[in-house]
């Protein structure tokens, strides 16, 4: 009886280590897909915050450095849209040049391996092709990221006939879309919140007050 005790006692003791080593095993299994996923964000959260802040800037700053010499509401909505064309056309096609180049490398960083013979599982190539960039779908997110960027001076500035009060709506909707960006931005990227916003905010703030001021003294000064 004693060694038929001792004996089970025996597996007690070697059961807990193995089920300390599969919940250790899972939940670094559940840490590597969560650093997975984050990494595989990154794509499309860059396309997606950098082209609606810089459509917001880019197209505020023009509408900004406009109506410093004109102040008909006809002028600065015409530039703010040719601004938001213009814009979207560039970040699409500069995206899309930026992202083939780098599907170009990485699948001819492919053919090389294969080349070499080196031994490669099917799943692990099937993994590899479906993580290679999508140049139109870049594109397309940063296009419309952009858009919806710019969207935001020109429709504050739609409606308000009035020269003055369309500067400060167009200024306190373009300050509140900076926050709110910034703090998109690190909340999905996992960035300081208060530092982000921050910095997006004064970045644009110099955008549109350099612009208004170097737009005004060219126009005061006859030029």
């Amino acid at each position: 009886m004693e060694t038929t005790n001792g004996t089970s006692f025996n597996n007690q003791k070697f059961t807990f280590p193995a089920v300390n080593d599969v919940e250790q095993q899972t939940s670094m299994e559940l840490e590597a897909k969560d650093d997975f996923n984050y990494s595989k964000r990154s794509q499309w959260l860059r396309a997606a915050v950098l082209g609606a802040n810089d459509g917001l800037v880019s197209t505020a700053s023009l509408m900004m450095g406009v109506g410093a010499v004109k102040q008909d509401i006809k002028v600065m909505i015409l530039t703010g849209f040719a601004g938001l064309v213009a814009g979207a056309c560039s970040m699409a096609i500069g995206e899309f040049v930026s992202v083939y180049s780098q599907l170009d490398i990485e699948l001819a960083q492919i053919k090389r391996d294969k080349q070499r013979g080196e031994n490669r599982e099917i799943e692990e190539e099937k993994g590899e092709k479906g993580s290679l960039p999508n140049p139109l779908q870049a594109a397309a997110a940063s296009a419309l990221s952009f858009s919806v960027g710019a969207m935001v001076p020109l429709l504050a500035a739609s409606f308000i006939r009035e020269y003055k009060v369309r500067l400060g709506v167009v200024i306190s909707a373009v300050t509140l879309a900076l926050l709110v960006f910034g703090w998109l931005g690190a909340v999905l990227g996992k960035a300081p919140i208060v530092r982000s916003a921050v910095r997006v905010l004064v970045g644009g703030w110099l955008a549109m007050a350099i612009t208004f001021g170097l737009t005004k003294l060219i126009g005061s000064s006859g030029l």
